[in-house]
């Protein structure tokens, strides 16, 4: 197992797509570029790791914690209908979590929002004014950046 972040190197599509708002003990904390949806990315710092099971059992369990914890502040903050929590992995081979507020009135209800229509990238108010609520609301668990 790959216990240390030393050769970790973000993959460029998720660099490309989002902006990172910090790090937890595991995890580095992005947010999508895309304005449609309050959208936050969790990606374990350990290279060469796309699945789960790659981990060892401690950081396992730690970004099962991450995980939880970031969903649940993301559906109080945003009043979430639904909370899609989610893995893909097929176009992103890395290991990276999606947490995306759903709402009944979205654009891409009750389907997946992946392949549900263009991102509409945040403007540059829009972007400060999100990072900085979630750096609030993610508070001491989020060393940042």
């Amino acid at each position: 197992m790959n216990s240390s972040p030393e050769h970790f190197s973000l993959h460029p599509r998720l660099r490309e797509d989002t902006l990172e708002l910090g790090r937890f003990r595991l995890s580095r904390v992005l947010l999508m570029n895309d304005s449609r949806y309050p959208w936050c990315i969790l990606v374990p710092e350990r290279p060469d790791v796309s699945e789960i099971y790659q981990l060892d059992e401690p950081d396992q369990i730690t970004l099962a914690l991450e995980s939880a914890m970031l969903a649940e502040r993301l559906a109080q903050t945003f009043q979430a209908d639904k909370m899609n929590v989610a893995m893909l992995g097929n176009l992103v081979p890395q290991l990276h979590i999606h947490h995306v507020v759903r709402y009944r009135t979205d654009p891409a209800w009750p389907g997946p929002v992946w392949g549900a229509g263009a991102a509409i990238p945040y403007s540059a108010r829009e972007l400060a004014g999100i990072a900085d609520r979630l750096q609030l609301v993610l508070g001491e668990q989020l060393v940042r950046v």
